[in-house]
């Protein structure tokens, strides 16, 4: 009996593995690789009429679509859709689509096209100061969390000095840190916020000390003030962490966009003093989706050009636990706006939750967990320990690769 048996193969490098050990030629991986893996796209809210269209060209070329029940018989005005086929398929259908303008086709094929361009990017570029890079790609970084608060969530935390800032700093960079991201303001869930200047006085003198004693490394600032943000820039920072999308200060758009430098864009609903307060969605990513479109589209405008931005869905800032999991789960929806992905879960209240684990001390291992599952997904986590996420990267890493 011929062994016959199906292979996991998700990346183009799985794809170029098994096309070598066939032996075919190599030249044959640009035809092969488009139809490596069928996509599901959702679409929102489209004509009836569009619907209809997009799944009759789509099941005439292998794909298929799921509509509405009454998009066959005309019943309902318009229709979610769930695209489903390989990106050979779609790139057909999108050349079909070049010749119908109706219905909204025109607007649903630029959607499509957007979408099956930026979800296809591995690999970005960030420019730093000083001549300095930041690649980010399929391998996900780390950013480790240096909290010089006396009230972050996680007591363990706490940076108690200068000195313990530098010791933590250097073992974070020894065990694999990417990047050091200093905060001087605690924005756990019910915090009240720190006056500018108390931010600056805890904060300033710290981003100092670390550029003194690591002049390569690169440093983040988590501040979501722009008055502070411009302090810190002045003290070597490399890279704005705004959990308010510059949402929470009118100054801190302007101070992104003129500072050159990358910027984390988050998402948070509310304030960190009342974003837990029974926060609630009808539909969580399509919520997500027109959130950041909006805000990119606002950022571009202010002259944060796209290429700086890295996006944070903003876990346990205004999200229930089943919001926290299904971010996870689909986290790469978020591809389709071109933009590296960041992703902050250490130690947070829902990997307690649903590990039994009350106190924040003991809620390494649901952390490191959630580390070894979006391990390639995203291109970089925040957490407070470096070493043991590190080695849950390395080790998921090591079985994605094999």
């Amino acid at each position: 009996m011929s062994v016959i048996y199906p292979l996991n193969i998700h990346s183009p490098r799985e794809l170029s593995a098994v096309i070598a050990r066939i032996g075919a030629d190599p030249r044959s991986n640009a035809y092969f690789q488009p139809k490596r893996r069928r996509r599901h796209l959702f679409v929102e809210s489209a004509d009836f009429r569009a619907a209809a269209y997009l799944k009759q060209e789509l099941l005439a070329r292998g794909g298929d679509a799921v509509v509405a029940r009454h998009v066959i018989d005309g019943k309902t005005d318009r229709s979610d859709l769930l695209l489903i086929g390989t990106d050979g398929q779609l790139d057909a259908l999108l050349q079909k689509m070049e010749a119908m303008d109706c219905w909204g086709l025109e607007d649903l094929r630029k959607g499509l096209r957007s979408a099956l361009r930026n979800t296809a990017l591995s690999s970005w570029t960030l420019l730093l100061p000083r001549g300095r890079e930041l690649r980010l790609d399929g391998l996900t970084k780390i950013m480790g969390i240096l909290n010089l608060t006396d009230d972050s969530f996680h007591a363990a935390s706490r940076v108690k000095g200068i000195d313990d800032l530098l010791e933590r700093a250097s073992d974070m960079l020894r065990d694999g840190a990417d990047v050091l991201d200093a905060g001087g303001e605690s924005t756990r869930p019910g915090s009240d916020p720190l006056p500018a200047e108390e931010e600056i006085a805890r904060l300033i003198p710290g981003v100092e000390a670390l550029r003194r004693a690591f002049p390569d490394a690169v440093l983040s600032v988590d501040t979501y003030k722009g008055k502070t943000a411009a302090a810190a820039i002045e003290a070597g920072a490399d890279i704005i962490n705004d959990i308010g999308g510059f949402g929470l200060d009118p100054d801190m758009l302007s101070c992104a966009a003129g500072s050159g430098l990358p910027y984390v864009l988050s998402h948070i609903a509310g304030t960190p003093s009342d974003m837990q307060n029974a926060p609630a969605y009808g539909d969580l990513l399509s919520e997500l989706h027109v959130y950041f479109q909006k805000k990119i589209e606002e950022a571009e405008r202010a002259g944060l050009e796209r290429e700086r931005l890295i996006l944070d869905p903003g876990l346990g800032f205004g999200k229930r636990m089943e919001d926290n999991l299904l971010i996870l789960k689909e986290v790469e929806s978020l591809s389709v706006f071109g933009c590296p992905i960041l992703l902050g879960y250490s130690r947070k209240k829902f990997t307690g939750t649903i590990t039994g684990a009350e106190k924040t001390d003991d809620r390494l291992l649901g952390t490191a967990a959630i580390s070894a599952l979006i391990e390639g997904r995203v291109q970089m986590t925040r957490v407070h320990d470096v070493r043991e996420n590190k080695r849950a990267l390395l080790m998921a890493r090591a079985v994605r690769y094999a």
